[in-house]
């Protein structure tokens, strides 16, 4: 029988997906081993430190490693004690890689953005709170009802944005919507008149932007530089601008975060040109490195900052409910402009997610899936660099559920958009993320709700495509 330091681990057989993270090569070898019954249900694992002495790899590829067998059921979890593998072992499928514990988006293409896992435990206990909830089925689904909401859910949230974003409202300051877009659109009927200037990012979301434009205001972009949003060039570009729309925590496409003393800038102006600033603080749940910094509306105490949030990710798209954070000042006039638009949200799902929320499910699927969502977003970006053989540079973010991989800018925009085509990829092109700032190209690609081999051959095809693309450029641009 193997000792604790003497794990009978293949790294190299057929299990294991070449060219994929240390993380999930070791995971892929320690499912093998653990359902090939090479070891026994029950069976101590080695610590970290010792495993990673065996093989090589850095500890905290070890540790990833061992939290995933966690996630999926291979293994369990003794506090003071260590890791054992699991007493009930998960039936060996024809993807011994795939999560079994996880509920994946189903017929999305390679690197599609806004896809989502969700831990199978979560959906038993949504499952749960729906049916008792239809159970007392009452009078509140029999009438038109809050603008707002239903006050239970707009508690919990209120409960959540404090603990999770060091934002302190009261209920009736959150406004139930079917998600951000929607959001932006009651919002910005309440607060500005037609033809009124709202700043954006470039690059920026392009729904967002085209969202501005459709309901008749004035989207100028601003740009972006690796501190966030350039204040002083938005002054330039839009002096009488009476919004600004921005995603600070983690800026979309490029991913970084705005930077304090560009935050305090921006809520400087905002007081100062009586206009509002619009935080669309979407993946602040998905941090995978360090602490993130407070919200802008926790900074400035919803005074001039109107909070826009979605459960879409962290739970699942087909909820349709998001949610903003109003200072007090709006709540009346986004309440009427609410009314107006569409009477009030639906209600029969509010009471099962305000049931997540309270009683800790929410959290712990968050926890869950975090974990893989990291294991993701590092074997995508290790396949990239090192498929690509140096054609593209892949920063590998601390934050959110999509990364960038660029080309030098140098490079021409066709040659990324050759190679997306050529590779059947989907996510999308860099370029067409910017309005008026000069593009730099490479692809905006998602990592979350795909399974990992499908990214690991899906960004190989990408990288070798990337190549094929930049060699032919090359050799065009040199002539006969």
């Amino acid at each position: 029988m193997p000792t604790k330091t003497e794990l009978p681990l293949d790294l190299t057989g057929p299990h294991v997906t070449p060219g994929a993270s240390a993380a999930h090569r070791l995971y892929q070898a320690l499912c093998e081993m653990i359902v090939s019954g090479l070891v026994k249900p029950g069976e101590p694992l080695p610590p970290s430190r010792t495993l990673a002495r065996q093989t090589g790899f850095r500890r905290n590829a070890v540790v990833i490693a061992y939290e995933r067998l966690i996630a999926d059921g291979f293994a369990e979890a003794t506090v003071g004690s260590g890791t054992f593998v699991a007493a009930r072992i998960p039936a060996r499928t024809a993807e011994p890689d795939k999560p079994k514990a996880i509920v994946e988006t189903p017929g999305q293409g390679a690197f599609a953005l806004g896809c989502t896992h969700i831990d199978e435990r979560a959906v038993q206990r949504f499952r749960g709170f729906v049916g008792r909830r239809m159970r007392a089925f009452g009078p509140e689904h029999l009438h038109y009802g809050d603008p707002r909401g239903s006050r239970e859910l707009r508690a919990a949230i209120a409960d959540h944005l404090l603990s999770a974003r060091g934002l302190r409202c009261d209920p009736d300051q959150i406004m139930l919507t079917s998600g951000t877009l929607h959001a932006l659109r009651i919002v910005l009927s309440a607060i500005l008149k037609p033809n009124d200037q709202v700043w954006c990012e470039d690059p920026g979301y392009p729904a967002a932007r085209k969202t501005i434009a459709h309901c008749g205001y004035r989207a100028v972009p601003v740009p972006v530089d690796e501190h966030g949003m350039q204040v002083a060039k938005g002054r330039t570009a839009g002096p009488n601008a009476r919004a600004a729309y921005v995603t600070p925590s983690h800026q979309f496409p490029l991913g970084v975060q705005m930077s304090m003393p560009r935050r305090l800038e921006l809520l400087d102006w905002a007081r100062q040109a009586g206009a509002f600033v619009l935080e669309d603080d979407y993946d602040s749940e998905f941090r995978y490195d360090g602490a993130p910094l407070m919200s802008l509306a926790g900074i400035d105490r919803l005074q001039r900052v109107i909070y826009l949030g979605t459960f879409a990710k962290t739970l699942f798209p087909g909820l349709r409910i998001g949610y903003c954070a109003l200072p007090e000042r709006l709540i009346a006039d986004v309440t009427a402009a609410r009314a107006a638009l569409d009477r009030f949200p639906g209600t029969l799902m509010e009471g099962a997610v305000a049931d997540m929320l309270n009683s800790g499910a929410f959290a712990a699927n968050l926890k869950r899936v975090r974990k893989l969502y990291r294991d993701a977003r590092d074997v995508l970006a290790e396949t990239l660099e090192a498929a690509s053989d140096g054609a593209l540079s892949v920063p590998v973010p601390s934050q959110g559920l999509h990364l960038v991989a660029r080309f030098d800018r140098s490079v021409d925009l066709s040659v990324a958009a050759r190679a997306k085509h050529a590779a059947g990829a989907e996510g999308w092109l860099l370029a067409d993320t910017y309005s008026r700032a000069r593009p730099l190209p490479g692809f905006v690609l998602g990592f979350s709700g795909h399974a990992v081999p499908q990214l690991i051959a899906s960004a190989e095809r990408l990288a070798r495509e990337s190549r094929t693309a930049l060699r032919t450029r090359n050799r065009s641009a040199r002539g006969p």
